[in-house]
């Protein structure tokens, strides 16, 4: 029963991807943002400019969760929503990447924080213990810390795409930070159902 939910979590995942692509209007692939108008280098506030410099370590922790689950995961729906995750999240450090630079304003490069001790002042962001003990884990174990980090993860992505919308200026950054919103909630909730399934 418990590899029929599981399977059933991997539908429900692919079907929202498959409505995120729709939604792109454009048939892109999910995180490939087409859509979204690029940054202009005047356009834009220092709200934008946080949220960039906050996002780009903040996917590169999803992504480094992500790819924990190789040879840790147990169950076929916690890989896929790794796998997905790390497929949408890829192409948005590199969109974030062209923004700032195009903005005149520094990259953080991978291990930097962009000044700040991101555990603490990012929202979501996981601790370096935390870290420590999901890489310890494995199996069914692994399965249920890694979902119940990610369901975290993504609401501290969501409250710093909210915050963007709100006090944002670039058109290109508020459109992504909906966009991640939209992901991140849809993904949320599967990863909700997907922790009432695990054992």
């Amino acid at each position: 029963m418990r590899q029929r939910t599981w399977k059933t979590a991997a539908l429900i995942l692919a079907s929202s991807l498959a409505l995120t692509a729709c939604n792109d209007g454009d048939g892109a692939m999910p995180g490939m943002n087409h859509s979204t108008p690029s940054a202009s280098a005047g356009a834009h506030n220092a709200a934008d400019v946080e949220f960039a410099t906050g996002m780009i370590p903040h996917h590169r922790q999803a992504v480094e969760m992500a790819d924990l689950t190789a040879g840790k995961a147990q169950a076929t729906a916690v890989k896929d929503l790794a796998a997905a995750i790390k497929a949408a999240q890829d192409p948005e450090i590199k969109q974030l990447s062209g923004w700032l630079t195009a903005w005149g304003e520094p990259v953080p490069t991978p291990g930097e924080h962009g000044g700040h001790d991101m555990s603490g002042s990012m929202p979501g962001m996981m601790s370096a213990e935390e870290m420590d003990a999901l890489g310890k884990a494995s199996g069914p174990a692994f399965d249920r810390m890694w979902v119940q980090l990610m369901i975290k993860h993504h609401r501290g992505a969501v409250t710093m795409a909210k915050t963007e919308q709100s006090v944002g200026q670039d058109p290109a950054s508020i459109a992504l930070a909906k966009k991640i919103e939209t992901d991140q909630n849809r993904e949320i909730a599967t990863m909700q159902q997907l922790l009432e399934q695990l054992p």
